[in-house]
């Protein structure tokens, strides 16, 4: 640390080696020339932010978590048809008989009848829903033969409720064509 009287001492020694003119008014952009010629200013180039590529690399996990997800989900339900393929076959034949007996129903459709498909449609959905936990108990039990054969009955008492239905519309039917040949 200087003291005061070093100092004083220091400008003493330098009296008259001193500039002490102004400098002149182009000055400043002398040096300025001289100090880009001697290191060029560099700017930084402005960065764009670019959304696509982060949101892509989003939306890519995104799928990969919810493929994986929905086979985590699948794995817990489990087919008649995954059984073997006697199971498929014997899955595709009960459903496709469904199928059509549905279809002859709802062409015999009738308002004298509609009472009596609603009652079955009812009947048909808890059937559904019961061979629907019959899948999870598949899945669960590992191929258990009396879940198997649960599962058959089901498809059964299905099948054995639409052709209930079937004759209940035709005594309906034979009923009124008998009421109609009778006035």
């Amino acid at each position: 640390m200087m003291k005061k009287d070093d100092i004083e001492q220091l400008f003493d020694r330098l009296e008259g080696q001193l500039s002490a003119a102004e400098p002149s008014t182009d000055h400043q952009s002398r040096f300025l020339e001289k100090l880009q010629s001697i290191q060029p200013v560099q700017e930084k180039p402005v960065r764009k932010l670019n959304w696509w590529k982060p949101l892509a690399v989003a939306a890519s996990i995104a799928l990969v978590f919810m493929i994986t997800l929905s086979r985590n989900v699948d794995t817990d339900v489990r087919e008649l048809a995954d059984v073997s393929p006697e199971m498929e076959q014997t899955q595709q034949f009960f459903t496709q008989t469904i199928e059509k007996e549905l279809f002859e129903i709802n062409e015999q459709a009738t308002p004298e009848t509609q009472a009596v498909i609603d009652d079955a449609k009812k009947r048909l959905a808890t059937l559904e829903a019961d061979y629907d936990n019959l899948k999870s108990d598949l899945a669960e039990s590992g191929q258990d033969k009396r879940v198997i054969y649960a599962m058959i009955s089901n498809f059964q008492n299905r099948i054995d409720l639409l052709q209930q239905v079937l004759e209940h519309i035709d005594a309906i039917k034979n009923l009124n064509e008998l009421k109609a040949s009778t006035l």
